[in-house]
């Protein structure tokens, strides 16, 4: 599971990013927004199972004003994190993320659209980009900062898919309903998860639900094959 180091140029300097490419060498492509841990081993993964279905995918390092890739797991992990994401200048971050999708659309091995997935912290930016910018697909996993962000909803154009855990620690039940009601349109999948808590795709993390995590990726993959295809 080994991804390349690029960089994508933005106002501030090269941001460092990874690069994973599908076995055909090109393909649409996705990209990939981080967790609250910055580009772990997970999101890694996520990256590299994206590749394995065809994407060209680019996971930018967020973090990568504050001098962080990311946050070693552990007991303080969390609240390391935490810490770490309140440095980070929200705006910025979007229009970094909006750079990588940019970046990624004039690479010579993508054929096709380009779409933007997140997972957590990743999935509120991804939301954020969908609605700056064009992607042609929107995949976000518990996006912690769409309740924000909800002015933005009808920005959104892109066909898009919307995990929530109906356990989320963070993110209430009555939020996901005002998430639910503002992000509403025929193309706009939303899809919720019984007794599921929040971050529960992450493996190394204690909320961890492997049901809802093999779940949810299933409707990922047919929604991306379907709204982005391979081939």
């Amino acid at each position: 599971m080994t991804s390349d180091q690029v960089s994508v140029e933005t106002p501030d300097g090269p941001m460092p990013t990874h690069l994973w490419l599908p076995e055909a060498g090109a393909g649409p492509g996705l990209v990939l927004l981080q967790e609250i841990f910055g580009v772990s081993r997970y999101i890694a993964r996520r990256g590299q199972d994206l590749a394995d279905l065809g994407y060209v995918v680019m996971a930018p390092e967020i973090f990568w004003r504050v001098g962080v890739s990311r946050i070693e797991e552990g007991p303080e992990s969390l609240d390391k994190a935490m810490g770490v994401a309140q440095e980070v200048d929200w705006e910025a971050a979007a229009q970094d993320s909006v750079a990588t999708l940019e970046a990624l659309r004039q690479r010579p091995e993508v054929s096709g659209g380009v779409g933007a997935i997140g997972f957590c912290f990743g999935g509120g930016l991804a939301f954020n980009v969908a609605a700056v910018s064009e992607p042609d697909v929107l995949v976000s996993y518990y996006g912690s900062a769409i309740g924000d962000l909800l002015h933005l909803a009808p920005q959104v154009t892109a066909p898009s898919l919307h995990h929530f855990g109906l356990a989320d620690s963070y993110i209430s039940q009555a939020a996901q309903g005002r998430i639910r009601s503002a992000v509403a349109r025929p193309d706009v999948v939303f899809e919720t998860y019984q007794g599921a808590d929040h971050a529960f795709d992450n493996p190394h993390f204690a909320f961890y639900d492997e049901e809802a995590s093999r779940l949810a990726w299933q409707r990922t993959v047919e929604f991306l094959g379907t709204r982005l295809p391979t081939a």
